[in-house]
Order: C-alpha cells, then sequence, then structure tokens
C-alpha cells in the first residue's frame, strides 16, 4: 500500500480539536502506580494540593488526580477539547491558555504543575520557566505520557507499521529525553523519572478509535486514515482473534522540584 502524504506542517498540534469526543471515550487513563509514583517524587500528598493540570485535553488526569484528592485547575487551549472536559467535569475550574504564557499571578502558588501526554507540544525553554513562576517553592513540575510499550512485540510491530504507512508518525523520544531537557535549561533542576508498566484490555474498536484519535491520524482526515486503521483490525485479528486487545504501555513519568530560588524570569502579570 502507498504510503498517505503527511499533514501540513504546524497541524498537528491543533488537530485534537476535530477528535475531541473520541479522545474523550478511547484514550486509556492512568494506574493509581503512577500517582504514588508522582506523590514521592513531590515529597507530599495529592489530596489536598493545588494541581494545575496544563494541557488538560478532555480532563483525563483531571479527574484521576481529583480523585486522589487534589484541588486542580486545568489550562487547555483547544475549544472542543476544552468542551468535553467541562462537559464531564463542570465545576473543575478551567482556562483556556498554553503552558508558554500561564495566565496566574507570580505568587500563584500551585503545589503540583502537571502535563499529562502534552508537554511535548510546548517549548521547554518558555514553558519550564512558566512553571516554576507559578509554583510554590518546593512545589513540582511532573510530565509523564503513556507510551506502546517496547518490549512487547505487537505493539513494537505496529508502531513500525504505522511508522511506514503515515509520513507524520512521530514516535515519543522526548519522554526519555525529558530529563536532559530539564537540566540542560540551566534553571538549576534535579529531575527524577519513572517508568511503569501496565496493561488495559479494550474492544478492538475502541483500540482503533485510540489510534484515529492520535494527532498524526486527526490531521489525516477520516478518508486518508480510514485504509490505514483497517489494515490495523486486519493485522490485529491475528493477534487478538477474539476482538479483545490488551494495550501494553511504558508510563515515562519524570518530576522536578521547584529550587528554593527559582530562576529570575520576567515579572508579569495578567491583563485585565
Amino acid at each position: 500500500m502507498q504510503p498517505v502524504q503527511p499533514p501540513p506542517p504546524g497541524t498537528l498540534a491543533r488537530s485534537f480539536d476535530v477528535v475531541a469526543g473520541q479522545y474523550a471515550s478511547a484514550r486509556p487513563g492512568y494506574p493509581p502506580a503512577l500517582f504514588a509514583a508522582v506523590e514521592e517524587l513531590a515529597g507530599r500528598p495529592l489530596a489536598g494540593a493545588r494541581v494545575l493540570d496544563v494541557g488538560a485535553g478532555t480532563g483525563i488526569a483531571t479527574g484521576l488526580l481529583r480523585a486522589r484528592g487534589a484541588r486542580v485547575t486545568a489550562v487547555e487551549p483547544g475549544a472542543a477539547m476544552a468542551a468535553e472536559l467541562h462537559a464531564a467535569h463542570p465545576d473543575v475550574p478551567l482556562v483556556r491558555s498554553i503552558g508558554e504564557a500561564l495566565p496566574f499571578t507570580d505568587d500563584a502558588g500551585f503545589d503540583l504543575v502537571g502535563y499529562a501526554q502534552a508537554w511535548h507540544w510546548t517549548d521547554p525553554a518558555r514553558s519550564v520557566p512558566e512553571a516554576l513562576r507559578v509554583l510554590r517553592p518546593g512545589g513540582a513540575l511532573a510530565l509523564w505520557w503513556n507510551v506502546p510499550d517496547p518490549d512487547v512485540a505487537w505493539a513494537a510491530e505496529q508502531e513500525a507499521r504505522l511508522a511506514r504507512r503515515l509520513p507524520g508518525y512521530h514516535a515519543h523520544p522526548i519522554a526519555p529525553q525529558a530529563p536532559a531537557l530539564l537540566r540542560g535549561l540551566g534553571l538549576g533542576l534535579h529531575p527524577e523519572c519513572r517508568v511503569l508498566h501496565w496493561t488495559r484490555r479494550v474492544p478492538l474498536d475502541t483500540h482503533l478509535a485510540m489510534l484515529g484519535s492520535r494527532s498524526y491520524f486527526a490531521a489525516l482526515g477520516p478518508a486518508a486514515a480510514a485504509p490505514v486503521l483497517a489494515a490495523e483490525r486486519t493485522a490485529l485479528l491475528d493477534v487478538f482473534p477474539d476482538g479483545t486487545v490488551e494495550e501494553a504501555y511504558a508510563l515515562d513519568l519524570t518530576v522536578t522540584v521547584r529550587p528554593p530560588v527559582s530562576h529570575p524570569a520576567p515579572q508579569r502579570r495578567p491583563k485585565g
């Protein structure tokens, strides 16, 4: 089969709004072990913590953080994604913005700034100082991604097929690179990491909808994505003939604590 054409430059980060409902229904959540690890590395429980969930999407992490007892404020730039989040969590404060320009004062005093599946869409040289600016001293920045487990054969084979078929395909190199990126900013950060392995069992249609919610599928549009997803259906039925897919994830987590004296940044106050 011939590869489809890549999406125009700059469209991937803006693509999720067209699949917001699909994203909300098909994307995986996160296991309890993730939040236990966040608490360990941040040095405080999530219960009662003031948490800023940046790039919150449809609120998958938002809901799980709240279930852990956190007081969450969500930040999401996409209109349709934000609408899904508000429908699922109508009492969560929701701000339409991006990680590089957080609309909070310098003394906001959040205990945790979290990026669930979202930090790779930011410019670290801008988003990290912004996170430090709104964190209290000793607060933590946490970055995490569900990545298809490269040690599971069928998952690795699927990613290789998608890379061949989709020129817009991107893997997840920033997840293991996040600690080095943070250290390289010259802000005195000392990130710590964990990799957690977990699985979920879902119907084949849910798995295909999850794939279709990825940015490079969404940017292609349904017509171009359909034959690739149809080929995946055929390939997966050879592995999971009963139609239930056991998705395998390597969950990459990086946490860094704000130093007692943050890197000096321009003092900004929200307009208005």
